[in-house]
């Protein structure tokens, strides 16, 4: 009898032991799924007990240097401890949704090869708190290209620029000298020992940056699967003590030149740009639709609405530049392509349901892209996201 009494109490033992493995295993799998779905907390969110998010009320009177749109005192205290952050990431259709676009401040968007365009988001200000989640919460990320290095550089001493490799070392003979974007990151100082404010994903640590091929529910190529923790790479650059300030102390913003804002002022039009980068590739192709309520021009790209995936919401711009400028190549056997992005040329502005024709203006490397009016006066943008799309001079704009 007694033999029977320990065998059953034995099976119940081992019953209770596998039911607690499999809670805990469950309680596991659950939590990792935060990792590939982000939460986006309102700015009147309050926190639960052991949340790492603040609370963000309070009145936004706190103006973006970057798009001038409005934050609590809360989000200035982060992003005035920080830099911009630069991100490659890629549009290729099966890449699509991407995430963290919609707490981009700016984006550019040009083609890198073969009509497939590439995006740059800017990180700052819309990212400040929702950087605290610790998720792996930008990408798909991509390879840097040499026009967007101009561009990178508008943004401070030692630009914080993320990409997984790019174009061209210095000893590459396949790669047309001008297209050598590793190259000319090294030419910038923006790897020597002192700075590091590149960010190469070949550089960082598995917790900074990781391959997710499963990220958006079914498998895709490797080359779409790299994402990022903004929170990782903003605590990365502090280890390289890059902040606010440089290793000597010097603001990241003593010689940034911000853009000129104003409040939303709609007008009676109802203007909506749609165009192809290059003819005949529809799944690239872009219409920015004004919606009056928002005042703001909501994004389709390939026919579909763009959305973003950690917050499925459809992306918004306030402000759509196209800047055209000359394009040439491709000039070596990985059909890379060249942007003029420095000097002048034809621009289209559309804010407040309108379009603007005017042109855009770039002196230097480490000049600011500025856009004028056809009388030469300089734009105030709409506070909020700036997108701006560059397209060759040939390029056609439906509106």
């Amino acid at each position: 009898m007694n033999k029977k009494l320990n065998l059953v109490l034995l099976l119940v033992g081992v019953y209770l032991l596998s039911a607690g493995v499999s809670v805990v295993a469950f309680g596991f799998l659950k939590n990792r799924s935060s990792i590939f779905e982000s939460p986006t907390p309102t700015a009147t969110t309050t926190p639960g007990a052991g949340s790492r998010f603040p609370v963000l009320t309070g009145p936004k009177d706190q103006a973006c240097p970057l798009n001038g749109a409005k934050y609590t005192k809360t989000e200035k205290n982060l992003w005035e401890g920080r830099r911009p952050l630069l991100v490659m990431i890629e549009n290729h259709e099966e890449s699509r949704p991407q995430s963290g676009l919609s707490r981009a401040d700016v984006v550019y968007e040009a083609v890198a090869e073969g009509a497939i365009t590439r995006l740059m988001a800017v990180f700052y200000c819309g990212q400040a708190a929702y950087a605290l989640q610790g998720d792996y919460d930008l990408g798909p990320v991509r390879s840097a290209r040499t026009y967007f290095l101009d561009w990178v550089s508008e943004y401070g001493d030692y630009p914080l620029y993320t990409h997984v490799g790019g174009a061209g070392q210095c000893n590459d003979p396949t790669v047309d000298p001008k297209a050598k974007a590793l190259c000319q990151i090294g030419t910038y100082g923006w790897k020597n020992k002192e700075t590091r404010s590149d960010l190469d994903q070949f550089a960082l640590g598995f917790r900074v940056c990781r391959r997710e091929p499963d990220r958006l529910g079914h498998p895709v190529a490797t080359e779409h699967s790299m994402y990022c923790s903004s929170e990782a790479l903003w605590a990365t650059a502090a280890e390289r003590k890059l902040t606010s300030v440089n290793y000597k102390g010097v603001s990241w913003d003593k010689n940034f030149r911000s853009w000129q804002f104003k409040d939303d002022s709609p007008s009676a039009g109802s203007v909506s740009p749609e165009f192809d980068f290059w003819r005949d590739y529809k799944a690239y192709r872009v219409r920015w639709e004004y919606d009056k309520a928002s005042n703001a021009y909501k994004r389709y790209n390939g026919g579909e609405p763009h959305t973003d995936f950690n917050t499925k919401e459809q992306l918004a711009a306030k402000n759509v530049v196209i800047q055209f400028a000359q394009e040439k190549g491709p000039v070596d056997e990985h059909k890379h392509l060249l942007y003029e992005t420095i000097g002048t040329g034809k621009a289209l502005i559309f804010l407040d349901g309108q379009v603007i024709e005017g042109k855009w203006s770039k002196k230097s490397r480490t000049d600011r892209t500025l856009f004028f009016d056809d009388r030469g006066k300089e734009i105030k943008f709409n506070r909020g996201l700036v997108w701006i799309e560059i397209l060759p001079t040939t390029g056609k704009v439906n509106y």
